[in-house]
């Protein structure tokens, strides 16, 4: 397995099956144009197999932390490692980058996330609740 940092569209694009949608350029390259978004794609056999997005995340009296947005691995290549490894990868890079942590949100049920980030060395937070907002799109 190799995990690269991606900066150009085609990368994204040849790993479009990896994220919820396919993706969009314009936003694909803006996320990629800004220094604080990361995109990491594990390969296996030079095939895009997992991906994970960090966000570099500051506030005035907490420094800079990553947000792990997302992370998808392709279903044939599932319970080998490549999720955690994923996970690891934007740990390493975080504190490469100078982050004081990593953080992100799963749903309860969602067995498989929380094995992954706990196998990752992550712990789960008690006594917290996500608040979402959505807005109609322009």
């Amino acid at each position: 397995m190799d995990i690269r940092r991606v900066t150009r569209f085609e990368a994204v694009e040849a790993a479009g099956h990896l994220f919820d949608a396919p993706p969009v350029r314009e936003a694909a390259e803006r996320f990629l144009a800004d220094e604080g978004h990361h995109l990491l794609i594990a390969y296996v056999d030079g095939v895009p197999a997992g991906m994970a997005t960090g966000v570099e995340m500051t506030h005035p009296d907490k420094g800079t932390e990553m947000f792990l947005y997302e992370l998808g691995v392709d279903d044939r290549f599932r319970r080998r490692g490549i999720g955690r490894a994923l996970v690891a990868a934007l740990a390493r890079l975080a504190r490469e980058r100078g982050c004081h942590g990593h953080w992100t949100a799963t749903g309860q049920d969602d067995e498989p996330a929380r094995a992954t980030y706990e196998s990752a060395g992550g712990a789960p937070e008690t006594g917290q609740v996500v608040y979402t907002w959505e807005f109609d799109q322009p």
